[in-house]
């Protein structure tokens, strides 16, 4: 029944787009006559983007793909943003590096390899994860070439709302005007009151990317997914990895039975963990760096000495040098940009995506509101639903959910059942060792209704795709349960899970 309304939907969304205003005609037109010409940032555009990140390069391609002349200004010179250039693909490259590094030394031999002497070659390591980095933006360029994306190098600042001065990287000025433009410069490093980031001996995400060397001892200032993903990376290349953070709980939008489990896991793997402490004083004039701590709330202070601190207390929208004042756009007191549902700012002609407005700060939620932004733009339909966008903690095991905790559940006052199936019960985990987590449903008691799915296991990144698709088709646990999965398979444990939430698990 869910699939078929949401087929109906489509079709309605079809059916109006096929009649659409003079408008959307006129697009189909641009599409026709503009493809086969080359275009200048000089020139008018349908749509300039200003910002290279995953919202603004894929708003940039849709766009194109929609028939828009569009332009996209990037200010770093190489594409993909903070996410592919100094984040989320170059921490995946060392999470896996150094997870075949950690399997190596510690498990292998389980398995009947024997292997001596193994050595990290970090060089070799950091290397392997910048040709990553380099290829995948070079493919970005590609597309763009692809779908006749013009790409201005530079940083772009507000003349008018049609208006953008670009500051080429090679030097000189160019002015690059659009019918619409679309804000999507993402978001920066969170300072600390008293921190200043070196990139040496105090880095950031950033700095912790390309360290020289393997620190005896790092502080990770944050338990959000950024520390410890980067703290689990040096923990098994060898640093002793205490984690401070001033609330009560790591990652508090985490459900806290799972959360609880995730904790453990990771002191199992000798991480440390000071919860409800907060950093007052930092000294990096000797050799290394030493912090002075006291309780969140207050108390006697400690001091605690490491080579190195990453400073992971979250981040902030980046719209500075944009000029936003001298054209009128809006800002909340944090920097972010309020929108209305089509990503309009208050400003006509003037749109923002991803990072700099409010909602979670995640390359895939940008990504799709690029795309929602510009089918408005074309006089589509664009629709993003914010309480279906999954995230995940990419450690060993890794994290993932989509939907709503069991703490947000009991807040709304949801009557709902709990089904959870354990790893340990999985033969495909069983088999390659590595069973350690659950998985977890909420559904709601009378409809059946999924509320929320949470998945601790090795892939749980990848596993929560299956929850994210049947919750958006309106999914019951039962559907899930009723579906047949492959044997043996990770993928059997959510079925499990959901076999659980309406009436009973098999095995187990």
């Amino acid at each position: 029944m869910a699939m078929a309304s949401l087929a109906r939907r489509k079709v309605i969304t079809l059916s109006r787009n096929l009649c659409n205003s003079n408008d959307g005609l006129k697009y189909s037109y641009y599409a026709v006559s503009r493809n086969f010409s080359s275009s200048s940032g000089s020139e008018e555009n349908d749509v300039v983007i200003i910002g290279g990140g995953p919202g603004g390069y894929v708003a940039a391609i849709k766009a194109a793909q929609l028939g828009l002349k569009t332009t996209c200004i990037e200010k770093r010179g190489t594409l993909g943003g903070t996410c592919l250039n100094v984040g989320c693909i170059p921490s995946k490259a060392l999470l896996h590096s150094s997870h075949m590094y950690h399997e190596a030394k510690h498990s292998f031999a389980n398995h009947g390899v024997k292997v001596s002497n193994v050595e990290v070659d970090l060089p070799a390591m950091l290397a392997q994860k910048d040709k990553s980095v380099f290829n995948l933006t070079k493919g970005i360029e590609g597309l763009f070439k692809k779908n006749k994306v013009t790409y201005v190098k530079g940083s772009g600042k507000f003349i008018s709302p049609s208006e953008v001065s670009v500051d080429t990287i090679e030097g000189g000025s160019t002015v690059v005007k659009g019918k619409n433009i679309i804000i999507a410069t993402g978001s920066d490093v969170k300072s600390l009151p008293g921190i200043t980031i070196d990139e040496k001996k105090i880095v950031s995400s950033t700095g912790a990317l390309s360290l020289s060397e393997i620190p005896k001892k790092l502080v990770v200032v944050g338990a959000g997914y950024i520390g410890l993903e980067m703290g689990s990376v040096w923990n098994r290349l060898g640093s002793e990895v205490i984690v401070v953070e001033f609330g009560p709980d790591i990652v508090p939008t985490m459900d806290g039975e799972i959360r609880k489990q995730f904790q453990r896991s990771l002191e199992k793997q000798k991480m440390k963990f000071m919860l409800k402490t907060k950093v007052v004083g930092v000294d990096s004039s000797g050799a290394g760096v030493k912090l002075t701590l006291e309780p969140s709330a207050g108390g006697e202070q400690t001091t605690l000495e490491a080579d190195v601190v990453l400073v992971s207390a979250g981040r902030n929208p980046y719209t500075a040098g944009l000029d936003l004042d001298k054209i009128g756009v809006n800002t909340d007191k944090i920097g972010r940009i309020p929108v209305n549902e089509k990503f309009a700012t208050n400003v006509p002609g003037v749109f923002a995506i991803g990072d700099v407005i409010p909602g979670p700060m995640l390359a895939h939620k940008a990504e799709e509101d690029g795309v929602a932004c510009v089918e408005f733009i074309a006089g589509k339909e664009g629709h993003v639903d914010y309480d279906m966008v999954p995230g995940v903690v990419y450690t060993h095991p890794e994290v993932a959910y989509v939907g709503k905790s069991e703490e947000q559940v009991k807040a709304l006052g949801i009557e709902y059942r709990v089904g959870k199936f354990p790893f340990l019960a999985n033969s495909r985990a069983k088999a390659i060792d590595d069973a350690e987590g659950l998985v977890k449903i909420l559904a709601e008691k009378e409809s059946d209704k999924i509320l929320g799915v949470h998945i601790m296991s090795p892939n749980a990144g990848e596993l929560i795709h299956e929850a994210a698709i049947a919750m958006t088709y309106g999914a019951s646990s039962e559907d899930i349960a009723r579906t047949c999965h492959a044997h043996p398979t990770m993928s059997e444990a959510l079925k499990e899970a959901a076999m659980a939430t309406y009436d009973k698990p098999i095995h187990i």
